[in-house]
């Protein structure tokens, strides 16, 4: 169950594809080199434990250098390609990287932040003046495999809500590179995944989940066709072209598809499709009917984490059952607990923990590390919510996320999740800005569709739909509209960026008063 040994008993096969261009590497030419990849990195005295560092595009590229890391024992940060100079000279500075590893369209980047980090210790390869593109410099090395493989793993940095992004570090996996995985047997167990899996892969690589699940493909043998970036209408063309069996989705990208009109929807074949997975952030319930109703009983959901101290997953009979939920445990065993540090009882909310998951460590931060553990030993993605009788997860919001207006608590999630379903909406964030009086006050940051004009009476009709539904206490008392709202790649929502920015005007507001 590894890329070498495909190489041998299949080498013709696609390992992937790019869907831009319908190259294929297949898996001899992944595992060649790869092999010579890892033979550079050894000849740079790179050794078990050590980190290297890519910033990578979404193509074959990623993968050399992923199990060219992995068949050594090394751990491998990919970072983001939207980074800047400063967050990407700390993630090399913080990695402890030893090497960096450039796409061209990122060379440069590259250089100024080796530069501002300053280490004596970084090899960079790249396409800018002065740098050696890593395949040409792998070139001069042997295609065979090396003689003391050793497992390795990926150290991705989490995003988080405030301050510099945190390195998830995982523990070195022990045992042949050839092991199956944990992932692995989740995917076959739950998503049927194997050797004649066709999977399309609709998000930025260097995010863990799209990355993670490309390379448990690779692991059985199937194939992954790239999308370089995720279009709509572009992922249903290449479900019916590739006769795609897997994919992952984040509810975003969900969103955008069925907003295409029911013609353009109906002319393309899905009928390949096996397992239909979603997770990175919550699905409005409308949003997954309409998909069960569309594809029929064959989405999946996960709850996760980089850290990945544990997992709980649902199909979509289950979520039928239960609308709502995110699943039962698969990985780990959820614990609620209540503000005094005691589990509560099943239907009681409090901070989600999973107990007996892998262990993981923040990189060079003990005190988050710290944070992220209670006294049990029970480790916690900072999330809200309860579990039925049954077991079943209902999440309620990021814990960061929570408004406080008056004293009461506010999930800005059951809002959102209302607001996208109005007609007139195309996307929205829902915050809580600072307020001199109620400490903060829930205000709707709105995307409206195309053709539809901000107007006051457009937000009474919004304020209206929002107290009907859900009362007084959680409407929105500001409603603000944007061209765009801000979203990772994967469709992701940067609410961090939406709060500083609100609380930057309120800060200067205050100035001014007090001026």
């Amino acid at each position: 169950m590894h890329p070498f040994i495909h190489a041998s008993e299949q080498p013709d096969a696609a390992a992937c594809i790019l869907a831009s261009t319908q190259q294929v590497l297949t898996y001899g030419e992944l595992d060649a080199r790869a092999n010579q990849g890892a033979h550079l990195l050894r000849s740079l005295g790179l050794r078990r434990g050590d980190t290297v560092a890519v910033v990578l595009g979404n193509d074959f590229e990623m993968f050399v250098a992923a199990w060219a890391t992995q068949r050594i024992g090394l751990y491998m940060t990919a970072v983001s390609t939207k980074t800047s100079v400063d967050d990407l000279a700390y993630v090399l500075e913080n990695s402890e990287a030893k090497v960096l590893i450039a796409g061209a369209a990122y060379s440069e980047l590259a250089a100024l932040a080796a530069s501002k980090a300053g280490s004596d210790r970084l090899t960079v390869f790249g396409h800018a003046a002065g740098q050696v593109p890593f395949q040409e410099a792998s070139e001069a090395f042997p295609v065979r495999l090396v003689d003391d493989p050793s497992a390795g793993a990926d150290m991705l940095y989490s995003s988080g809500m405030t301050g510099r992004p945190k390195g998830v570090k995982p523990q070195l996996p022990e045992g042949a590179i050839e092991t199956i995985t944990p992932l692995m047997q989740l995917g076959e167990h739950l998503y049927g995944m194997g050797k004649t899996s066709r999977y399309l892969s609709t998000s930025p690589l260097y995010h863990a989940a799209p990355l993670r699940w490309a390379m448990v493909i690779q692991r059985f043998g199937g194939t992954v066709v790239i999308m370089e970036r995720f279009d709509a209408q572009q992922s249903l063309a290449l479900i019916e072209q590739y006769r795609i069996t897997h994919a992952t989705f984040v509810p975003t990208h969900f969103v955008r598809m069925l907003k295409l009109d029911a013609q353009t929807r109906q002319h393309y074949d899905h009928t390949s499709l096996q397992a239909v997975i979603h997770a990175a952030a919550p699905c409005p319930v409308p949003v997954k009917h309409a998909m069960i109703d569309w594809w029929g009983p064959i989405i999946h959901e996960y709850y996760s984490g980089t850290e990945t101290c544990g997992i709980t997953a649902l199909d979509s009979v289950e979520w039928l059952a239960r609308p709502g939920s995110v699943g039962r445990a698969v990985l780990g065993v959820v614990k609620i607990v209540g503000a005094d540090g005691q589990e509560v009882p099943a239907g009681t909310q409090g901070d989600v923990y999973f107990a007996d998951g892998p262990r993981f460590e923040y990189h060079n931060d003990p005190d988050k590390t710290r944070q992220a553990y209670n006294d049990r030993g029970w480790a916690t993605l900072s999330d809200i919510g309860w579990v039925d009788e049954q077991g079943y997860l209902f999440l309620t919001d990021r814990k960061s996320f929570m408004i406080i207006s008056g004293g009461v608590n506010i999930y800005p999630q059951e809002i959102e999740n209302l607001l996208i379903t109005h007609p007139e909406i195309d996307d929205v964030a829902v915050i809580g800005a600072p307020d001199d009086e109620m400490g903060e006050r829930v205000v709707a940051i709105v995307q409206l569709k195309a053709g539809i004009v901000a107007s006051d009476p457009l937000r009474e009709r919004l304020r209206l739909f929002v107290r009907e539904a859900l009362g007084g206490v959680k409407c929105p008392q500001q409603f603000d509209f944007r061209s765009e709202l801000p979203r990772e790649p994967t469709g992701k929502l940067m609410k961090r960026l939406l709060k500083a920015e609100y609380e930057a005007a309120h800060r200067s507001a205050t100035t001014t008063c007090a001026g």
